[in-house]
């Protein structure tokens, strides 16, 4: 089926949709809630979150579905490709809706075309650490280091086209530096030679970050985000790397929902009302913060919209910029 005929089918439908929603109670049955990722990660739990009060807050039935696999792209694309009837759903974030078009030479779906946002979710940032005996106390040491020396800083990354890969391509371009990337097959060994002095290093993910840092092991020297994480104990004196003398830095890990292309706005909209409703549950809030993560500020599905396309046009540059592809 061509993308153009999926759209035309998709409205068509979407008109039906929207005079049944008129007519008969939506939802009469349970909402798949797909996510991208495999059960355990960051991803899934606030899905898993958000489902659990979906069901007790709104009395909807919400099903995880879990389709991990090629940076999130398997399980968007079903979701892209999923009847617009307002009972499949999809935690969509950074990787998949804007990192992944620029890294991959083709895509299964358009982020831009074949999703109707929803509302964003949440949002963490990466944690700029070092070793706990590590020479550098500040973000200031690791750039005058760096431009000393070029490449002799050693950066461990827990992947390729990663939100901490690409804080480090940022910083890179923002300070004048130059570090050695070293690839790793996911966060857990990056940050076992960190502690192992095998790298310098690491802009890690607050679930892999916190713990090292309340064992003592690790420094942290700054985060990605545009604002201090007062609400995480473990992060909250550590200050951002845009006020540290490059503002306006962000690079963040964000989660939000999206819909079929096409799925009706009544439907977009009151799950959008719900989900505003449990962002601001005290419960929630704490629960986020437990792993480094902040509850999205209210919003439309319109404004979500727009920060998807901002996010892909921002990291879509940088990729380019850094000529940086999947092995």
């Amino acid at each position: 089926m061509t993308r153009r005929y999926r759209v035309l089918a998709g409205a068509a439908f979407a008109l039906l949709a929207c005079s049944s929603f008129a007519q008969a109670p939506w939802p009469a049955k349970p909402i798949k809630l797909v996510v991208p990722f495999p059960p355990g990660g960051g991803t899934d739990f606030v899905a898993r979150l958000i489902a659990e009060n979906l069901n007790t807050q709104a009395g909807w039935v919400i099903v995880i579905d879990n389709k991990p696999g090629a940076g999130g792209n398997i399980g968007l694309d079903a979701v892209a490709k999923a009847a617009p009837d307002g009972y499949t759903i999809g935690l969509g974030q950074t990787a998949n809706l804007a990192i992944n078009p620029a890294l991959y030479a083709k895509m299964p779906f358009d982020p831009l075309k074949d999703f109707a946002p929803i509302a964003s979710v949440a949002s963490q940032p990466v944690v700029l650490l070092v070793n706990a005996s590590s020479p550098y106390k500040t973000l200031a040491d690791v750039v005058a280091a760096s431009k000393a020396k070029p490449e002799s800083l050693r950066i461990g990354l827990a992947g390729n086209g990663t939100v901490g890969h690409l804080a480090g391509e940022m910083l890179e371009r923002r300070a004048a530096i130059k570090v050695l990337n070293v690839p790793y097959k996911g966060a857990g060994p990056a940050m076992t030679d960190l502690l192992g002095n095998q790298v310098d290093l690491n802009f890690a993910n607050t679930p892999v970050a916190i713990p090292q840092l309340t064992g003592g092991k690790v420094r942290a020297l700054a985060i990605s985000s545009p604002q201090r994480l007062k609400n995480v104990p473990q992060l909250a004196a550590i200050p951002t790397v845009a006020e540290l003398g490059y503002p306006g830095f962000d690079a963040i890990t964000w989660t939000g929902l999206v819909a079929p292309a096409g799925t009706p706005p009544a439907v977009v909209e009151r799950i959008n009302s719900e989900v505003q409703k449990i962002l601001k549950r005290p419960d929630v809030i704490e629960k986020l913060a437990l792993e480094g993560s902040t509850a999205a500020a209210e919003g439309t599905p319109r404004q979500f919209g727009d920060y998807i396309r901002s996010e892909h046009q921002k990291w879509g540059a940088l990729i380019r910029e850094a000529n940086i592809k999947l092995d």
